[in-house]
């Protein structure tokens, strides 16, 4: 008899529990959670404790998930408090963990790792991959520290989760060290682990260090070649993801919908329309992959972002599957660009379920174009609504340690000396011919009032941040949650190229002793060479890193004005 028959009534649940055994209950529980039927599941529940089942690890883990299937989630906190899991085995204990990992109940899943009495090499992969697959990337790395002090070794699985989560993080130095372990360790390279660090190393910067790896590896299997087509999409490398899948092709891999989807978005990252146009049509036409959502996704973008709305449009209207709010997204984000209100408002018709970020963006498409009535309508009906502007954030890693900033953001310890930074920054690159985009700002307020509410963008105190901190050479690397605006992305621009800023920042104190200032490395040393005894002799970068840490420990340095001369 199937599953489904169980669960017809209740009375025939009742009818099997008489004469069944653990197998069999096993199986209705199966159902149970296949159908989330919380009625047959309570009941099956009481039936199991009646009938002496109550300790049986499969069954009690089953139970957990059921809840959690059926959305009772304290129900399996409850369970979960009247368990001993020193009954469990860990191969019982490390199914209920994957179980609960990939639902998403990261806190009920912590809380059977918290209680189990040992792990083996599963129960470590099964929380990491955990981790990573629900977004958790920082934990995902603390807890690989927390593996290699015990005594169970990492294998190849641990490592793909490690890196995917540096990868997601943009932690370049986190990448690195895990790279090198794996190395240190002689775990073999196979093309899962090959192609987790291509997609590392091509996510956060290194993309000649994934092309590297990419040439060493075995080419085996498709998913080496996504990885680097992926990644030479992400720098807009159109013509060297295209080159690699020639290169495929003559060598005879066949391409897989992935392939397709990253060669249609490198295209649509340099406005190839007409080799985005080929490759559609190729894919269907020499290789029989019938578009997915995630490929009709990137040719509305391809169409999108150079400027032919009414052809993406008209995608999207020919699409044999129901348009997703991601691709509505993306129409009205270029709406937003080209300035289509119109397009714009169909486009807000068309989503169900408005996040804060589609109420931004038509607001600003009305901005774009003077519409300030429309514009203050939209943000009256997000008040009404209770929507709340998601804010963007940006992170940069230093020393071990990644570093969160939103706009406007005054938590970091260093504050005061990061905004300094970026008001010097901002006038040097007025300087260089920067002119802020103010009309990317909602509100019909004073172009003033508008460039004092772009100055503060995260990714602005990111990089002030990163020049408080940065020793001279070192190249900077910025994460971010969201696409950077026009108005940072053309500052940028000018900070990355123009702007002559010394490479090493110090501490010194002001003539009335007073107070501590930014000070550029020469007049640092200068001064240095007078006021600093107890350095003598080592280097001059010596004795710059060591002043430079005391002032700083010293002072405290959110209490320190800070200036640059």
């Amino acid at each position: 008899m199937s599953t489904s028959c169980f669960l017809s009534s209740s009375i025939f649940v009742s009818h099997w529990l008489v004469a069944s055994d653990d197998q069999t209950l096993f199986r209705i529980l199966e159902g149970c959670k296949l159908s989330a039927n919380f009625k047959s599941a309570s009941s099956m529940h009481g039936n199991i404790l009646k009938r002496g089942y109550g300790m049986y690890p499969s069954l009690l883990s089953l139970l957990i998930t059921v809840y959690v299937s059926c959305g009772k989630a304290y129900l399996a906190h409850q369970l979960l408090g009247e368990i001993c899991f020193s009954n469990f085995g860990v191969v019982s204990a490390n199914l209920l963990i994957d179980s609960l990992m990939k639902v998403g109940e990261i806190e009920i899943a912590n809380k059977v790792i918290s209680e189990l009495p040992s792990h083996d090499v599963v129960t470590w992969n099964s929380t990491i991959g955990g981790y990573v697959r629900n977004g958790f990337f920082l934990e995902a790395i603390g807890t690989f520290k927390e593996m290699l002090g015990t005594k169970t070794e990492p294998d190849g699985f641990t490592f793909a989760s490690v890196i995917t989560a540096c990868s997601r993080l943009g932690a370049l130095n986190h990448g690195k060290w895990v790279h090198d372990l794996l190395t240190g360790r002689k775990i073999e390279l196979n093309y899962i682990l090959s192609s987790a660090l291509v997609d590392m190393y091509s996510r956060c910067g290194r993309i000649d260090t994934a092309k590297s790896i990419f040439g060493a590896s075995q080419k085996t299997d498709v998913s080496i070649w996504n990885s680097m087509i992926n990644g030479l999409a992400i720098h807009g490398l159109a013509v060297d993801a295209i080159s690699i899948f020639s290169t495929m092709e003559e060598e005879n891999i066949l391409p897989d919908h992935v392939t397709f989807i990253g060669i249609l978005t490198a295209c649509s990252h340099c406005g190839f329309v007409e080799q985005g146009r080929k490759y559609f049509n190729l894919m269907q036409i020499d290789y029989s992959i019938q578009p997915q959502l995630e490929h009709y996704g990137a040719m509305v973008d391809l169409f999108a972002r150079a400027g032919l709305l009414q052809e993406a449009y008209a995608m999207i209207k020919e699409m044999p599957v129901e348009p997703d709010v991601v691709i509505w997204r993306t129409l009205l984000s270029a709406c937003r660009t080209h300035k289509n209100s119109e397009l714009g408002e169909l486009a807000v018709a068309k989503i169900n379920h408005l996040g804060s970020g589609d109420y931004v963006l038509l607001s600003n498409i009305y901005c774009s174009v003077k519409k300030w009535d429309n514009s203050e309508k939209v943000r009256y009906t997000m008040n009404k609504k209770g929507v709340r502007k998601s804010s963007g954030k940006s992170w940069v890693e230093f020393h071990g340690s990644v570093h969160h900033f939103r706009a406007g953001d005054r938590s970091h310890p260093d504050t005061e000396a990061i905004y300094k930074i970026l008001e010097a920054l901002t006038h040097r690159t007025k300087m260089e011919g920067y002119v802020s985009t103010s009309e990317l700002v909602l509100m019909d307020i004073s172009e003033e009032e508008k460039e004092e509410n772009l100055n503060y963008h995260s990714e602005k105190l990111a990089l002030a941040f990163q020049i408080l901190k940065s020793s001279p050479g070192t190249e900077i690397s910025i994460s971010k949650n969201l696409r950077t605006c026009l108005d940072c992305h053309s500052w940028m621009k000018i900070v990355s190229k123009d702007v002559p800023f010394p490479p090493v920042w110090g501490l010194r104190k002001t003539e009335d002793g007073s107070a501590w200032q930014l000070c550029s490395t020469l007049k640092y040393l200068e001064q240095l060479s007078r006021q600093t005894t107890e350095s003598e002799g080592l280097s001059e970068v010596k004795k710059f890193k060591a002043h430079v840490a005391a002032a700083k420990e010293y002072l405290q340095l959110p209490k320190t004005l800070l200036r640059h001369n």
